[in-house]
């Protein structure tokens, strides 16, 4: 019997949707959102209703009923750091996402909302899919040199965890017997070390971590960092905008395309050249860094996101790291397929649906505290 998926995944200005059928999709669709019509709105809560109702109206414009749909997955933004999976949309999920418990207020908040309304509706269950904050470090990826500053972990781990899953089947082997570093290379890039199922060690690409990206600043050296405030009369605001908006590819040259930066590259920019190699530089080099954390037992380093559309940057990778281990590319992002394939795996009973209790998975060391 086939299993019907309707995965709601919100962004900034944009809801992306998709109904699928087993793993066949039946209908996608981005809903654009008017941003002058979302700035009526005094929180992200309160654009619940606008969003819901406008999916509801473009899917009857074609003919779509979510009638008959078995899961409602929703991106799993505002949730606390929890290990990776799927999770039933319980109270405590619900009013984690309402409230974003994890600090972070963002749009992907109200995917568990619109797809436990979804449920209620018509009927059928509510699950979040490894959601942003899903931390499975490793205790040694932990600690830093400052006491009581630990190191946690933002990354794409919708499209990383599903990547390497995927990448799985394709060998013949399950994620859960395999080590692979998995790469997201795209606005934000997260490059990540997955043992036997657990995606133990990667950069934190809200906290400035890891390479340059189109819109982050990467890694910088703290005392550069301080005399930069300095020289620019920069302040918090400016700096937490450098990690996540403003940094990288923005800072230097004033755009944020790839496409751009290499065309000008092709075109003799020593600048846009010199970006666009540090980047892929800074990308080997975290890659080489993962296969220690994997002590060298590495079953393939796997490429994804929009940049991974880019032959150069493929090649690159492949030159640098291929004696690492093989480097298989997937262009492009998978974030609604990713999502329906996990409420698939937990239906035919290959993966355990597991319950949110928000306790973190970590906050400090007892012997520390």
């Amino acid at each position: 019997m086939s299993i019907r998926v309707f995965a709601v995944n919100p962004g900034s200005t944009s809801t992306k949707i998709a109904l699928f059928e087993d793993e066949k999709c039946l209908f996608s669709k981005n809903v654009a959102h008017d941003a002058a019509e979302l700035a009526k709105y005094s929180d992200m809560p309160a654009q619940l209703p606008y969003r819901r109702d406008m999916i509801l109206r473009l899917l009857e414009e074609n003919g779509v009923t979510l009638e008959g749909v078995d899961v409602f997955v929703g991106r799993g933004g505002g949730l606390v750091n929890i290990e990776g999976g799927v999770y039933d949309i319980n109270e405590t999920v619900l009013e984690h996402a309402r409230t974003c418990a994890n600090g972070v207020v963002h749009p992907a908040t109200l995917g568990p909302q619109l797809a436990d309304e979804f449920a209620r509706r018509f009927g059928g269950k509510a699950m979040v899919v490894n959601p942003p904050d899903t931390d499975e470090l490793q205790d040694l990826a932990r600690m830093t040199g400052i006491k009581g500053v630990y190191r946690t972990v933002h990354l794409h781990a919708l499209n990383l965890k599903e990547t390497a899953i995927h990448h799985s089947k394709e060998i013949g082997k399950r994620y859960e017997d395999c080590n692979y570093i998995v790469c997201h290379i795209g606005g934000g890039i997260s490059v990540s070390a997955h043992r036997k199922g657990k995606m133990v060690d990667g950069n934190d690409i809200v906290g400035g971590e890891g390479p340059m990206a189109p819109t982050r600043c990467g890694s910088v050296p703290v005392y550069g960092l301080l005399d930069y405030m300095e020289r620019e009369h920069a302040d918090i605001k400016a700096l937490r905008n450098l990690a996540t908006r403003t940094g990288g590819f923005v800072n230097h040259i004033g755009i944020s395309d790839a496409v751009e930066l290499t065309r000008r590259a092709a075109e003799g920019d020593r600048y846009a050249e010199m970006l666009w190699n540090t980047m892929i530089y800074q990308i080997e080099k975290a890659i080489g860094a993962m296969a220690a954390v994997l002590h060298g037992k590495v079953d393939g380093i796997l490429l994804g996101g929009g940049m991974v559309h880019n032959p150069d940057l493929v090649r690159q990778i492949t030159e640098t790291c291929g004696w690492i281990a093989p480097v298989t590319a997937y262009p492009g992002e998978f974030e609604m397929e990713a999502m329906a394939a996990g409420a698939i795996r937990v239906l035919k009973g290959e993966e355990a649906l597991k319950t949110y209790t928000g306790e973190k998975v970590f906050e400090a060391f007892d012997f520390a505290r």
